[in-house]
C-alpha cells in the first residue's frame, strides 16, 4: 500500500464527518490513541485497526483495497457519511479525498436541510435525481428539480433543502474533496 495506514484512517474519518473524539468514543479508544495513529506516532495492533474500521463502519477487505486502481464501484463500496441532519449521505467513492473530487448521494426527506457549507475553494456540480430541492447560494435560491443540475463556484456559503412533499435524491460532487 503507497499511503500510510494513520493517514488513511484520517482520510476516511474526516470524509465521513467525524471528529477524533468521535470517532475514539465510538471505539472505545482514547482520542490522544486516535490522534497518535493518524500521525503515525505508535503502532497500531490489529485489534485496535478493527475497532478503528468497525467504528468508521469500514470492511477491513475495503480498507485495504487500492480504490485508486478500482474503477467500477457497487453499493458495498459506499460510506454512509453520518449526517445527522439528512436521512442519507453516502459517499461513492471510498478514500475520494484522495482524489480531485467527492461525489455524494444526498437523501433529503421532507423538510430536511444540509449543514451550511462555509465558503471554500473550488467547484460544485449537483443533478437532482429524483425530487425538488432548493439550493441556497450566498443570499440566492434556486430550485432545482428532477433531472436538473447545479454548478457553482463555493466561494459563498451554500446548503440544500428539501421544502417539498416528497424525498429528493442529489448526485452531488465537490471539488477539491470538501464534504
Amino acid at each position: 500500500m503507497t499511503e500510510n495506514i494513520g493517514q488513511k484512517i484520517r482520510d476516511i474519518r474526516t470524509s465521513i464527518g467525524l471528529t477524533q473524539e468521535e470517532l475514539a468514543e465510538r471505539a472505545d479508544l482514547t482520542k490522544g490513541f486516535i490522534s497518535q495513529v493518524e500521525n503515525n506516532l505508535t503502532s497500531l495492533s490489529v485489534e485496535s485497526l478493527l475497532l478503528i474500521l468497525n467504528a468508521m463502519d469500514v470492511a477491513p477487505s475495503v480498507f485495504f483495497s487500492d480504490a485508486k486502481k478500482q474503477v467500477v464501484f457497487t453499493e458495498n463500496d459506499y460510506i454512509d457519511g453520518y449526517r445527522d441532519e439528512v436521512k442519507e449521505w453516502k459517499i461513492l467513492i471510498p478514500g475520494s479525498m484522495n482524489h480531485e473530487m467527492e461525489p455524494v448521494l444526498v437523501t433529503l426527506a421532507p423538510g430536511e436541510q444540509t449543514e451550511m457549507e462555509k465558503e471554500h475553494f473550488g467547484e460544485e456540480f449537483g443533478f437532482v435525481l429524483k425530487g425538488t430541492v432548493i439550493l441556497h447560494l450566498g443570499e440566492n435560491t434556486y430550485k432545482v428539480r428532477s433531472g436538473q443540475s447545479f454548478f457553482y463556484s463555493a466561494h459563498k456559503h451554500h446548503f440544500l433543502k428539501n421544502e417539498g412533499r416528497y424525498e429528493a435524491s442529489v448526485l452531488w460532487v465537490s471539488s477539491p474533496p470538501s464534504f
